[in-house]
């Protein structure tokens, strides 16, 4: 249950970390730049600007407590459910699958908590992506119009080629400039979703 939580939490930047990790041209296809043709790693800026690494680190903070909610529910529903196990060959037909179906309700309920709870994560992260999305766009526009682009790329769509004209690095720098931490709580779901 922890794991798929934690997974769902920080799997968007882990992501982003090995993209921004990965190789992404091959040095034998070097050749000259391309005139106004500029590359861009979202994945990366996400993964390496400190306001990424500091949403990463909130973000895992949630989903720890998140998590330890939904474990201190789950415990004693297990040891119960131990304890039913130990007895239930003495126990009548009618009790034991009353007491049975008791246990699964209560396991459901758990269960449905920990799956709010993950799509309350969800939408943490992607409000929290957002808002860094907002502060980053003018400072790719600026690098953009600096750099004299008439085309931004993907960089993890380019095969091979001159990364001379990689903007990644210069959008992290601006970015820490303007935004070097974020802070925010887990949003709240209706428990109806």
């Amino acid at each position: 249950m922890k794991s798929a939580l934690l997974a769902l939490m920080i799997a968007p930047f882990s992501a982003h970390v090995a993209s921004a990790q990965a190789p992404v041209a091959s040095p034998v296809l070097g050749g000259a730049p391309v005139p106004g043709v500029c590359l861009l790693s979202r994945p990366a800026v996400f993964a390496t600007a400190k306001v990424g690494v500091a949403a990463t680190q909130r973000l895992k903070q949630l989903a720890d407590q998140a998590q330890a909610e939904v474990e201190a529910e789950r415990k004693p529903i297990e040891a119960d459910a131990k304890a039913f196990q130990a007895e239930q060959a003495r126990l009548s037909p009618e009790l034991r699958q009353s007491r049975a179906q008791a246990l699964e309700q209560r396991l459901r309920v758990v269960q449905q908590k920990a799956a709010l709870r993950g799509r309350e994560i969800e939408a943490t992260r992607e409000k929290a992506m957002a808002r860094i999305v907002t502060v980053m766009q003018p400072v790719v526009a600026d690098i953009y119009k600096a750099k004299s682009c008439g085309l931004l790329v993907d960089r993890g769509a380019v095969l091979g080629g001159n990364m001379a004209n990689d903007l990644t690095p210069t959008v992290i720098q601006g970015l820490d400039q303007r935004l070097a931490t974020i802070s925010f709580d887990r949003e709240v779901l209706a428990t109806a979703q």
